[in-house]
């Protein structure tokens, strides 16, 4: 079941390395079964060049969702891209978790890769339980994602690791699962 009148959801605000102001959007699928993030400035970068704080970014969005009223959702499936440039001996890891405002309750997910690697990568991870909003209070989703490269070395050239929608069709897609309260 999905809602027939159209959901919106805005960006309250923005924090972290990975997502300076006004490079990270949010858009929602016409037939509201899931929403898009899309970043334009999410990179890590380790190795020759490199400054000592570009291995590790993150990105929190705090989520203002607007729910039709007598109906709920939860996040049901992350679906996640980025491109990785790894050296042999560099490894790479991708980590997210959301949640409620409010909520104990956090879904969280953490993807390794290892060099050398060259290329596309996307994870795709189902909840194992599906957490929903409160019904009938005003809840926001926190979305937190976070990029890591280890260089693998001072001699090991330079790795990095993106979740960059400037460079190709790149987005974070949160699938919703949607039931009557």
């Amino acid at each position: 079941m999905t809602p027939a009148e159209r959901v919106t959801i805005s960006v309250e605000t923005v924090n972290g390395s990975g997502c300076p102001a006004g490079t990270a959007e949010v858009s929602t699928a016409a037939d509201n079964t899931a929403f898009t993030v899309s970043y334009s400035d999410y990179f890590v970068l380790a190795g020759a060049g490199a400054k000592p704080t570009e291995f590790r970014k993150n990105c929190q969005l705090n989520l203002r969702v607007n729910i039709p009223q007598g109906l709920t959702f939860a996040v049901a499936q992350v679906d996640l891209q980025g491109f990785a440039y790894l050296q042999r001996g560099a490894s790479g890891s991708q980590h997210s978790h959301y949640y409620w405002m409010g909520s104990s309750s956090t879904a969280q997910t953490s993807h390794e890769f290892t060099g050398p690697y060259s290329g596309g990568w996307r994870t795709s991870d189902r909840a194992a339980a599906l957490v929903y909003a409160p019904c009938g209070e005003a809840r926001n989703l926190n979305v937190n994602t976070e990029l890591r490269v280890d260089g693998g070395g001072a001699d090991n050239g330079t790795s990095f690791m993106t979740m960059d929608s400037s460079r190709g069709s790149v987005r974070s897609v949160y699938h919703l699962s949607w039931k009557e309260c």
